[in-house]
């Protein structure tokens, strides 16, 4: 049996590529309504995506507010999208 994913096998890192995988761009508000998660526990899943070069992350200023906006990078389409497949083959569809 191959092996999930262990990074995108996480919840709401899972929740935050499939957002991704739809849109063109995303900024950290944006992800957390979608993933109804808190700051605190949404903040570390970029760094750790951004990490394994599965988005890129990029941080500015609108007006004097910080904005910290994401997208997915090909290497991290890849992987989602190798990431289903192995779903599916565990499941047998």
């Amino acid at each position: 049996m191959k092996e999930l994913d262990p990074l995108l096998h996480s919840q709401l890192r899972l929740a935050v590529m499939s957002i991704l995988m739809n849109v063109e761009e995303a900024d950290f508000v944006f992800l957390r309504e979608k993933t109804q998660s808190t700051a605190g526990n949404l903040s570390v899943q970029p760094d750790k995506l951004s990490t394994a070069g599965y988005i890129d992350v990029q941080k500015g200023f609108v007006g004097k507010k910080t904005r910290t906006t994401c997208h997915v990078t090909e290497k991290g389409r890849a992987a989602f999208e190798q990431y289903v497949q192995d779903i599916k083959a565990l499941l047998n569809l």
